[in-house]
């Protein structure tokens, strides 16, 4: 089994207003750092070590837990806005005048109101496997059986494979190398996401998904930083329509669409993926 940094990362704490944060920090400090925000009932644990070791090559990379979620102390939030002011709290605790921001999922659109609450804090965003939240016009309702495996109070293998990774053969392969590589970090035993955490999470999402697409389209018109915007063609948790309509109103966008991979294209193309994100954040 290839051992990696991120598996041995040491938790780091530090004091908010509002919660005490545990984050890890990769690679070479100095510079812009890139922060990642993260997915419904994802903690640090949960990130694929490969895919940071590859983003911590050539990046200081700081991945953290929101108020109230996984390591991290304080009262859970139910709204966007609320995990956007977490993040926002975070990386002003850190000291960090300006951050490049990945969010994945969920966290993409925490990423997107961070970046409208405070955008001096924001240099570049990378939104992936997202969509700008709201009703997005000519995207379908979440699936039944989608929607099943999100208000499970634990997910297994066979839940995560089918809601990351599409059902070709190559995908499933990816998908399988992705729950060995974060193996490791679980098998420790770090706090899960609590039940009242992730009704929040929930709860938030409903509330985004009821947006009309005016306010939608006026919050994308409003960021100016450079966007890139990623997924999966087969994603079954966000439609890869979402990221399509939202770069039409960005300012400043590049659209990257993998077709054999769903929501979990970053880590089944992790390689790849770095090394377009180095681009974007180089250029």
């Amino acid at each position: 089994m290839t051992t990696y940094k991120a598996d041995t990362a040491e938790n780091l704490t530090v004091e908010g207003s509002s919660a005490r944060f545990t984050y890890r920090r990769l690679g070479k400090q100095g510079g812009v750092p890139l922060v990642l925000t993260h997915r419904f009932r994802g903690t640090i644990d949960f990130w694929d070590p490969q895919f940071l070791e590859y983003l911590a090559a050539d990046h200081d990379v700081i991945v953290f837990d929101n108020v109230g979620i996984g390591y991290s102390t304080g009262e859970p939030r139910d709204s966007v806005e609320g995990f956007a002011d977490g993040a926002i709290e975070f990386i002003e605790a850190l000291g960090f005048s300006q951050v490049d921001l990945l969010g994945w999922s969920l966290g993409g659109i925490v990423a997107q109101h961070v970046t409208l609450r405070r955008p001096d804090l924001v240099r570049k965003l990378i939104v992936a496997g997202s969509g700008p939240g709201g009703l997005v016009p000519g995207m379908p309702p979440m699936r039944e059986d989608v929607l099943t495996i999100m208000a499970k109070p634990g997910t297994d293998e066979n839940d995560l494979l089918f809601l990351f990774y599409p059902e070709n053969e190559a995908a499933q392969v990816a998908g399988r190398a992705h729950l060995a590589n974060i193996s490791t970090r679980l098998a420790a035993g770090g706090p899960q996401v609590s039940e009242e955490a992730a009704m929040g999470q929930i709860k938030a999402a409903e509330k985004i998904l009821s947006v009309p697409f005016e306010v939608v389209r006026t919050n994308l018109e409003s960021i100016k930083q450079p966007v890139l915007y990623a997924n999966g063609v087969h994603d079954v948790m966000i439609p890869a329509v979402a990221s399509y309509v939202a770069v039409q109103h960005l300012e400043d966008a590049t659209l990257l669409l993998y077709s054999d991979a769903g929501h979990g294209f970053l880590f089944q193309h992790a390689e790849e993926f770095v090394t377009a994100v180095n681009h974007f954040l180089a250029g």
